[in-house]
């Protein structure tokens, strides 16, 4: 017993000492909290760290430091010091954080998310998603696949109306757009709407994506004691290894029976996403091998089916919540649209009032309210303080988001805040970094910001919509659960009701 008071003893020495040392030889740090010994800062990132995380900065400002175990780790607060650290310093922080629990199947050393932005492969598939995937003449190319997603969420909403049933919200933009990426990189459907047969790999598919974007962003005690990754003590490696498995085994068959079909004669080419690539990785101008492609698209159809889908989700919450709000888009739309029953890509620019809803859902629901953690790859100094190298960079987009000397009133929904704004979220205006910004900023907003406004338009237009008895509480609809996406704690249910 003694022995091990004396062992405990020391240990708490060589600790303190350590610390002290680190401190001095980094020069000024950003102001932070105190630290306990040991866990340091990491019993103040709670439940929901981005809240945690605003409410620590009020007092040590918009760069806080932290020590979560044995990492140091900043965060940014404002959007002055965002655009420093993604835009001026993007060559520093161009290394993103990738969690212990994400390094296996060897995603890590191949998907765009986790490569550094200096790294040839990185260029290289970063390349390929914009000028193949992502550009105007692709996006334009496959806008019958997303008018046809369009379509077939009006017959389902039409079908919900008619029987006088509630719809799970969420559950359907999530199959709108899980089909969307799949029709669009496979040209088949994987899901079918309200489906239930919960034993087949399609319909577990929610419940990967879910899960992998939950469990990505959840603190993980491996990544702030690394000598502990091994042991995996909160098993999110192991979670982690089955859902992400289980999504590249499903791509991986999707992408052997195309090659096998591309080798018989009778095979006619198709226009999507898989055959472009395979037809790129045969030739020599971009060098890309089929690894290369299943992890490429693995990472489009996580971010593209869940974080789209649940923005969605957010959006019909608040004009549910706010009448007001959902007639003055009504109104808009039927000005604009008249007996149309889709809006198109066309449309969007004619309806300033559906573009600020949107642009308000992504500032009061932002789908990654920690946006993606960066690492510093050398000494940096940002704002006056010393970064140190490999210090984790933390952009807090939730508390930008919320800061009232930002915006005015910001705990209210106010999409009117934006029709008088020159404010987008294109990246340029970093009080609106939905899908970041600088080198790093996601390849997929582009496909993503049509198919938003598509959905939440065509929704609201043809149907009106009455919360399901007994889920009128606006706190309840709000709890959402912390992750890499934001998602919604109870799934919103809703009546839709033809417009005739």
């Amino acid at each position: 017993m003694q022995l091990l008071i004396v062992l405990s003893l020391a240990f708490l020495a060589a600790w303190l000492v350590y610390s002290t040392w680190q401190g001095r030889s980094h020069g000024k740090s950003p102001p932070g909290p105190p630290r306990l010994p040991i866990i340091g800062n990491m019993l103040q990132l709670g439940r929901d760290p981005h809240k945690s995380l605003a409410r620590l900065a009020k007092t040590y400002g918009p760069l806080m430091s932290l020590k979560l175990g044995n990492q140091l780790a900043a965060v940014v607060s404002s959007p002055e010091l965002a655009k420093e650290v993604l835009h001026k310093q993007g060559r520093v922080f161009a290394k993103p954080f990738t969690p212990h629990a994400v390094r296996i199947l060897g995603h890590d050393e191949i998907s765009m998310n986790m490569l550094p932005s200096s790294s040839e492969r990185w260029k290289k598939l970063r390349r390929v998603a914009r000028e193949q995937l992502f550009s105007n003449p692709a996006l334009q190319a496959s806008q019958d696949i997303r008018q046809e997603r369009l379509r077939k969420l009006v017959e389902y909403i039409s079908k919900c109306s008619g029987e006088g049933r509630a719809m799970n919200v969420g559950e359907a933009t999530f199959t709108t757009m899980t089909n969307l990426m799949f029709s669009t990189l496979f040209s088949i459907e994987l899901v079918e709407y309200a489906s239930t047969d919960a034993a087949t790999p399609k319909s577990k598919f929610r419940e990967h994506v879910n899960a992998i974007t939950r469990y990505m962003g959840v603190p993980n005690v491996a990544d702030f004691f690394p000598i502990f990754a091994p042991l995996d003590p909160q098993g999110m490696r192991r979670k982690l290894t089955y859902h992400l498995g289980s999504v590249l085994e499903l791509v991986q068959g999707f992408i052997e029976q195309r090659l096998q079909a591309r080798t018989t004669s009778s095979y006619q080419k198709k226009t999507d996403f898989l055959d472009t690539l395979l037809d790129l990785s045969e030739g020599n101008e971009y060098d890309l091998s089929v690894k290369e492609i299943k992890h490429m698209f693995v990472d489009i159809i996580i971010a593209g089916s869940d974080t789209s889908a649940a923005t969605s989700e957010w959006a019909m919450v608040e004009l549910l919540l706010h009448p007001d709000k959902m007639a003055k888009l009504k109104a808009e739309l039927k000005s604009v649209l008249g007996s149309k029953k889709m809006v198109e890509e066309a449309d969007i620019s004619r309806l300033p009032y559906l573009r600020a809803t949107v642009k308000e859902v992504f500032r009061y629901h932002p789908a990654a309210p920690m946006l993606a953690p960066h690492a510093a790859e050398e000494q940096t100094e940002v704002n006056g303080y010393i970064i140190a190298k490999n210090t984790k960079i933390f952009i807090n987009f939730w508390a930008i988001t919320r800061d009232p000397s930002i915006w005015k009133n910001p705990e209210s929904f106010e999409p009117e805040r934006f029709l008088d704004s020159e404010i987008d979220f294109g990246g340029q205006h970093y009080e609106l970094i939905p899908f970041s910004s600088g080198r790093r900023i996601c390849p997929g907003m582009p496909l993503a910001g049509r198919m938003l406004h598509c959905m939440v338009g065509t929704m609201c237009h043809n149907f009106d919509w009455e919360l399901e008895k007994g889920a009128e509480s606006k706190q309840l609809q709000r709890e959402a659960v912390f992750g890499l996406a934001l998602q919604k704690k109870i799934p919103l249910r809703a009546i839709p009701i033809k417009v005739e």
